[in-house]
């Protein structure tokens, strides 16, 4: 897989209340709230690369393909990020969809995918997609090419079904 050059888009990891409150969903997911999440979050489960403990995240959703069983989201803390990290190392991993469970491989996409992901996302989500940028501290002019140069910056993760009892279908 060829390596994307990104720059530094990495805000500070939260700590205190603010890690505490961002922990939250997870609570929800846990407590079989998950359909609250309305679609647009998922819990990831994941194995610690070092430490082999079952982990979890939550992350939005930026794009979803029911046909095919795919979820995208997006490394909003970088790929530094524990959980992008986990699954470079452990690809294989399930997620929770509001209440159902699903077998995905990891698929890290390439910066042009980011930026067709991105540009798409702005479109459905404008609101959202401005916050993102000012978290990240990415520019943008609310046009589509400062999308898309963003979408270049952000590490972004399709996480594609597979039926565990057939692994190759």
């Amino acid at each position: 897989m060829p390596h994307r050059e990104t720059r530094s888009v990495n805000p500070p990891l939260p700590t205190g209340w603010r890690r505490l409150a961002a922990r939250t969903p997870v609570f929800l997911f846990r407590a079989g709230l998950g359909p609250v999440m309305g679609g647009r979050f998922l819990l990831l489960h994941h194995v610690g690369r070092r430490t082999g403990l079952d982990r979890q995240a939550v992350l939005e959703v930026v794009a979803h393909e029911a046909p095919s069983r795919s979820w995208t989201v997006a490394a909003g803390f970088g790929p530094a990020s524990d959980w992008f990290r986990n699954l470079r190392a452990h690809p294989k991993t399930v997620i929770q969809s509001g209440n159902r469970h699903h077998a995905v491989t990891a698929v890290f996409l390439s910066a042009d995918e980011g930026s067709d992901i991105m540009a798409e996302y702005a479109r459905r989500h404008p609101r959202a997609a401005r916050r993102l940028c000012g978290f990240l501290g990415l520019p943008t002019d609310r046009g589509e090419s400062s999308y898309r140069e963003a979408g270049r910056a952000i590490p972004f993760v399709r996480l594609e079904a597979f039926d565990p009892q057939h692994p190759l279908r």
